[in-house]
């Protein structure tokens, strides 16, 4: 292959996927990642780009952070995907008081046995939803960064890997800032992007009202696919053509936002590598085998701004970040 996994989890899904089933072009699975962006839409309702984004994450190798409100359907976005993909569901709920051991396990004595086992915690899954994970400690916060970077947690001096494919879908609410612990910049960098849900407009809504009066939402969510089919798929993006011209192209863009006067820092070299992983999944679900130089932009724009610090005080970006990436779309030139 040509390029780097942005992780080691990434890899073990790809190795798994590769050493039992021949390479598949990557437009062969074109039709199964849609399905599943509208399984996960028949619960998730009028939030198809949410849910594309969501996916394409997904079939990316990455994870994803949620910052939103209440109520606006964080955790039934993380069960309908977890239902299409008949796929183990997990969720922990952080607090001030959540340990570590409460999240990767801990060595526990069985007097019957004379010995210690390890009782595993609510990270071995496949989807694991942390919800409000900004309510917990910075030590406690930690405890995910190994396990989203390389697929497996250290207990005791023991290594233990986590279940493939592992997807994190973590919340935040960016209004109550009391009692809360802001996540750490290496712990942003882990996402490979961060969405954000909004409301329903008022037709969507109003369905919601009709839909949920009588039934479920997850009902109608049925499996598109399984693990197994998943490690294909992510192999699958892994297999999507980047030319040369467009790695320099990812290159650039980042390397504008290290130099740009409004960034205080810019992204790191897991952003680039996150940027041609989703941009290989945009071009598998529009049916190519290569990616384009809108693919790389429209990547940019979800993988880079959570990942940026604008300088405090100034003027030039009055929008933020997601500002100062248009604006360095807008300047770096494109490969012809």
């Amino acid at each position: 292959m040509s390029t780097q996994p942005a992780s080691a989890a990434w890899g073990a899904a790809t190795r798994t996927a590769t050493s039992d089933s021949p390479r598949a072009r990557p437009g062969t699975h074109t039709e199964t990642v849609r399905q599943l962006v509208q399984s996960v839409s028949q619960a998730f309702l009028g939030k198809e780009e949410v849910v594309s984004r969501a996916v394409l994450t997904l079939i990316a190798g990455g994870h994803v952070l949620i910052e939103d409100v209440p109520g606006v359907g964080k955790t039934l976005l993380a069960k309908a995907l977890a239902r299409s993909l008949a796929a183990e569901f997990k969720r922990i709920q952080f607090t001030a008081d959540l340990l570590p051991s409460d999240i990767t396990g801990v060595t526990v004595f069985a007097p019957e046995r004379h010995e210690f086992t390890f009782r595993r915690g609510p990270v071995f899954t496949n989807i694991l939803l942390g919800d409000e994970i900004n309510r917990a400690t910075p030590r406690t916060q930690s405890s995910l960064l190994e396990a989203m970077e390389e697929g497996h947690v250290t207990v005791d001096g023991v290594l233990y890997p986590l279940q493939t494919p592992f997807f994190v879908i973590a919340t935040q609410n960016p209004i109550e800032l009391e009692g809360t612990y802001p996540l750490p910049f290496a712990q942003m960098d882990r996402f490979m992007a961060r969405l954000s849900i909004g409301y329903l407009e008022r037709a969507a809504e109003v369905r919601m009202l009709r839909e949920q009066q009588t039934f479920e939402p997850l009902e109608r969510v049925t499996p598109v696919l399984d693990c197994y089919g998943l490690t294909v798929i992510q192999a699958a993006v892994r297999e999507v053509r980047v030319e040369e011209s467009l790695a320099g192209y990812i290159v650039d863009i980042v390397n504008a936002t290290r130099q740009h006067e409004a960034l205080e820092h810019g992204a790191s070299p897991r952003g680039s590598l996150d940027m041609q992983a989703y941009s290989q999944a945009l071009a598998l679900l529009a049916g190519r085998n290569y990616v384009l130089p809108d693919d790389v932009k429209e990547a940019a724009r979800v993988v880079l701004p959570h990942r940026l610090i604008v300088r405090k005080g100034t003027r030039a970006v009055p929008l933020g970040a997601p500002a100062v990436v248009e604006r360095i779309l807008e300047a770096v030139p494109v490969p012809v």
